[in-house]
């Protein structure tokens, strides 16, 4: 198996430049330029094309991509246009509320997904059982955009519960543990908005497992040999049954790094998602081709991932 993971570890290399390659040429296709909107209307435009010039803005497309490949290779994403602070920088500051906001969701999704999943595949058809389904039609139809802001909306604005934006209070000390708890009271309300939108297909997809596990054979012949019912589901449909969730458990890790672009830009809230589409409203090409990139790469990472998490759950299985 490990020679497999090497091999496929070796993949990635290529199919990151030829990622590398579309990334860059799509990002300067884009209309307008980081200058634009930027500069004080007084500001001459020799001034501004004097910018271009400094940035290589008008150097031959190939000669822009290997200049920036080039360092990219060493550590340097380059600047930014809009903060005008080292790209490295920026993401490293938004990359850890991302990952802690994600951390949050992750960890209420699946203890909230996971008893629901067993009790309604085990007691399908009862009372619960049509209560979570109606919860699953209702959170799988409903926009993820449209939930957070009535999130926001009631608990925010309406109950004042939680804060309504960014991911501390000013006046915080970092390092202490007041800091700590009022930064998790700012990623709460959207860590509970994301788990409930994507308990959905948990739910669903362990219920069903579990529905078609009840009448295999191996669970009738341990039923027939008097294995208590909690046994049998907890130790031998439960671990079957738990397969197809395993199988995206690489995307979920990998996933806690990239940040969910319409949460955070709803509750404002300063991770990945909310840079990323700040970025594209300011033609920020340094950080939107690093943030691709990333995601490209999280993306390839979290497919090896799911490979590997699958044969610890199941040996029959072997990734070739």
């Amino acid at each position: 198996m490990w020679k497999t993971v090497l091999r496929r570890t070796i993949l990635m290399i290529p199919q990151l430049a030829i990622l590398s390659v579309i990334v860059f040429v799509v990002a300067k296709l884009m209309p307008g330029d980081p200058f634009t909107g930027l500069i004080s209307p007084t500001t001459p435009p020799e001034a501004i094309e004097r910018l271009r010039q400094q940035a290589g803005f008008y150097d031959p497309m190939y000669v822009q991509y290997f200049r920036w490949i080039t360092r990219a290779f060493h550590g340097d994403f380059g600047m930014s246009y809009s903060f005008k602070l080292p790209v490295t920088t920026i993401i490293g500051e938004r990359i850890y509320n991302t990952f802690f906001l994600s951390l949050c969701s992750v960890t209420l999704m699946y203890s909230i997904a996971l008893p629901l999943g067993v009790i309604t595949g085990r007691y399908n058809g009862s009372r619960i059982d049509k209560i979570v389904t109606v919860y699953n039609f209702i959170s799988y139809a409903m926009p993820s955009f449209i939930l957070s802001l009535l999130m926001v909306y009631l608990f925010g604005y309406k109950l004042r519960l939680f804060p309504t934006g960014g991911s501390v209070d000013i006046g915080y000390v970092p390092g202490t543990i007041s800091y700590a708890i009022n930064k998790f009271y700012h990623l709460l309300l959207p860590s509970i908005t994301y788990a409930l939108l994507a308990t959905t297909g948990v739910i669903r997809y362990l219920r069903s497992e579990i529905i078609d596990s009840k009448s295999l054979d191996y669970v009738k012949t341990a039923k027939a040999k008097g294995v208590p019912e909690s046994v049998v589901y907890s130790r031998h449909i439960f671990r079957n049954s738990v397969l197809p969730i395993a199988a995206f458990l690489g995307y979920t890790i990998t996933g806690l790094f990239s940040g969910s672009i319409f949460i955070e830009t709803i509750f404002n809230y300063p991770g990945m998602g909310q840079l990323f589409m700040s970025s594209i409203g300011t033609r920020d090409y340094s950080i939107i081709t690093t943030l691709i990139l990333f995601y490209g790469f999280m993306t390839l990472l979290g497919s090896l991932l799911s490979d590997i998490i699958l044969t610890i759950v199941d040996p029959r299985i072997r990734i070739e």
